[in-house]
């Protein structure tokens, strides 16, 4: 996939006779960054296993593989979708909003710090996914996000107590193991932060826009 930042590939994933398209990330093919330690795959899965935590779905299943040919990385289940489309097509439209109230917070607390435009994708069904997440988790504020529409407004009641779920209770040892102590601790204090707050943050100054936008 040439666009990419780091190697990523489109393979094909076969088991039992049965086959599907997956997105590969190599640890080999990753770019070294000042700010995120190597094993940005991990990531990738960790954001997954949170989505799965938080009851939302968001992330398309991600899994990590030793034995794929250029090494250990991530594969995720691709998402068919219209990738004429991104954030700024769709972000309006009362059927997404419930998703989208969900990836802000998700976000959020992640600590995303690339969540353009175009890592939101609508599938053939309608349905929105969150796709690379491998620039999450940093101890340090990272957020750059384009999903800014909520600010000010009120989180719905549902995504408060899953938030509060987060906070209070240990993570599970799936998603755990997959992240540094501190880092364990600084999610489930955004976490804390976002559900005491019951409100979705602004960014008055603007500089919280990754670039590009899409």
């Amino acid at each position: 996939m040439p666009w990419s930042t780091n190697a990523t590939f489109l393979v094909v994933v076969t088991l039992d006779g049965e086959e599907t398209l997956a997105v590969y990330k190599p640890e080999r093919g990753e770019r070294p960054l000042w700010d995120f330690p190597s094993g940005l795959y991990k990531r990738e899965v960790a954001a997954y296993r949170l989505s799965e935590t938080l009851g939302w779905e968001l992330v398309p299943p991600t899994i990590m593989r030793d034995d794929a040919p250029l090494g250990t990385g991530s594969l995720q289940l691709f998402v068919p979708a219209d990738f004429d489309q991104n954030y700024f097509d769709f972000h309006e439209d009362p059927a997404h909003r419930e998703r989208l109230e969900r990836m802000c917070a998700f976000d959020l607390i992640a600590n995303n710090a690339d969540r353009k435009a175009g890592h939101c994708l609508l599938d053939e069904t309608g349905r929105i996914w969150a796709i690379d997440n491998a620039l999450t988790f940093n101890v340090d504020p990272k957020l750059r996000t384009v999903i800014w529409q909520f600010g000010g407004e009120p989180i719905p009641a549902p995504i408060l107590g899953d938030l509060k779920r987060i906070a209070e209770r240990d993570l599970p040892p799936a998603l755990a193991e997959l992240l540094e102590p501190d880092e364990r601790q600084v999610l489930r204090r955004r976490a804390r932060a976002l559900a005491k707050a019951a409100k979705f943050p602004h960014d008055p100054g603007g500089r919280s826009y990754p670039w590009p936008l899409v």
